[in-house]
This record gives C-alpha cells, structure tokens and sequence, in this order.
C-alpha cells in the first residue's frame, strides 16, 4: 500500500478525539484508586486498550457512514469529519472494515480480560454496550445522529468512558462513581455541542437532526454554557456532600472547571451566528475541556503520588 494511501487511513481516526477519551478512562481510575480499589498496571492497560478500540472504531465508522453527509461540510479542528472518504472513495471499504476488526478486537479482548481478572459478565456487557453505541451512533438502522439523539447519546457516553476507568480497577460500579459520572456527561454534552455548531448547514443538508440543526447555533452556545455552569455546580454539591476521602480536595476541581465555563459563557454572550466566528468560539471550547481535564488527571495523579 502507498505510504499516502496509508497517510489517509491513519488520519481517519483523528486520534485527537482518542486522547480525550483517555483522560476521562483516567479521571474514572484514579477516583477507583481514591475510593479503594488497589492499582495494577496490567489492569490499567488493558482496560485502557479495550476501550481504546471502541473509541478509534468510532471514528473509522463515523466517517463511513456519514460519507453522504459530510459532503455538505468543510471539515474543521474539531468537526466536519476527516473529509478523507470525501477526497478518497476508494478508501471507504478500508474504513468500515478497520472499524469492524477495532470492535472485535475490543469485545474479544474484553472477554479475556473478564475471565483472566475473574469480573463478572457485567464488564464485557459494558464493553459491548460501549460499541454497540459507537457503532449505531451513525450505522443504520438506528442511526442516531440521525435521529435526534447524538447529544443524549454522546453525553451517556460522558458515564462510559470514565466507568471504564473505573470498572476497569474497581471491578463494579458505584454510587461514588454515578455522583462523580454527572459533571463527566455535562462534559460531553458540551463537547458535542461545540462540534455541532459548525456544521449545522451542512447536517440539515445531509439529514442529520441535531440540537443545533433545529434550534439554530444560539441555541447550541446556551447549551454549551448551561453544561459548564452546571459541572461547576455538580463540584460544588460533591464537594458539600463530603462523601469521598478527603484527601480529594473539590474545591481544586471547581476552579479547574472554571476554564471551560468561562469560555463557555464568552459563547453565549458572543453567539456569533456566522459559521467562521462560531467555529473559533467552539476551538475554544473543546481546548478548554481538553485543558480542564488535564489538569484534573494532574491533580490527581499529584495527590496518588
């Protein structure tokens, strides 16, 4: 295969997404370490490799079954999908399959990680509950981006990927992690807000039925920073309800949260209409999450060590 061609397929997976699961997978580890669960590297990595594969197919497939669609955008930083099956038709076939083996590999690796660490069948039923939702959020016949239920699916996925972390040492899920999971999902909610922004003239085009597609972009930035507001908030409660060690100082955490809640309320005052100004507003956006979380997996990993 041409390096060019192999160029191509590696940039179909836009691995910028990937790295933002794996600081939530961490967030949802770490807080297993705090509430007791003891650490094992082998654990850790292939829990992280498994949904790793989930993740990565979610692109691959994405772009396949969004071929139609993404005609109608300009991929962007963070939205519009690759364009490569666009430019590339050739390519589709490799997409779809490359997403097909990801699956299985993940499902496959999930069930030797259920019976070599002795976990119950509710942590491979989570992994495929996590690919089935990858896979269905643009397959047919579902097709939920489709549907108008891309920011509810994104914001469950917002509960998966740190309770994967989670699961992944602590061996079940708790009440601990369902109060911690609130202001990871407002997250992600916020997050695909912000990609949808950019694309709302060419999602109505291409069929697709999101928030920002029926309500318009003013509605998307209320939204991005009513999730902000209420993560922070979410903070504060977990940190008045002291119910976890308290070596977790919350406190931390709420002023970290006011990175991406201030760029969020600079949105909503903004609300630029224009597809241009809207999309550096919603850069913004996704690299203020992106700092927000690094720096919580900072702090705790400061704290761990």
């Amino acid at each position: 295969m041409e390096s060019s061609k192999i160029k191509k397929i590696i940039k179909l997976g836009r691995f910028q997404f990937v790295i933002g699961g794996f600081l939530f997978f961490c967030a949802g580890a770490f807080l297993a370490i705090f509430m007791g669960a003891e650490f094992f590297l082998s654990k850790f990595v292939l829990g992280y490799i498994i949904l790793f594969m989930a993740h990565l197919a979610v692109s691959y497939n994405n772009d396949y079954f969004d071929v139609d669609a993404d005609r109608y955008n300009s991929p962007t930083k963070v939205s519009g999908g690759s364009g490569i099956l666009v430019e590339n038709p050739e390519l589709k076939e490799y997409a779809k399959w490359i997403s097909i083996t990801l699956i299985c590999l993940s499902l496959a690796l999930a069930a030797i990680f259920t019976v070599i660490f002795s976990y119950t069948a509710w942590f491979f039923l989570f992994v495929l509950f996590e690919n089935l939702l990858a896979w269905f959020y643009s397959a047919p016949p579902i097709k939920l981006a489709y549907r108008g239920l891309s920011e509810i699916s994104t914001a469950i996925a917002g509960f998966l990927i740190p309770g994967m972390g989670y699961f992944t040492l602590m061996g079940h899920l708790d009440i601990y992690f369902l109060i911690f999971a609130i202001p990871m999902m407002l997250y992600e909610l916020l997050f695909i807000n912000s990609v949808e922004i950019p694309d709302m003239e060419g999602d109505k085009l291409g069929g697709k039925i999101t928030w920002i597609v029926k309500k318009g972009r003013g509605f998307g930035f209320k939204i991005i920073a009513i999730s902000g507001l209420l993560a922070t908030i979410s903070f504060i409660i977990i940190y008045f309800m002291n119910i976890y060690p308290q070596i977790i100082d919350f406190r931390v955490i709420t002023l970290i949260s006011l990175i991406p809640l201030t760029f969020g309320i600079i949105g909503f005052l903004k609300k630029p209409n224009d597809r241009e100004s809207a999309t550096n507003l919603v850069i913004y956006n996704i690299y203020s999450l992106f700092i927000a979380a690094i720096l919580i997996n900072a702090y705790f990993l400061y704290i761990v060590v």
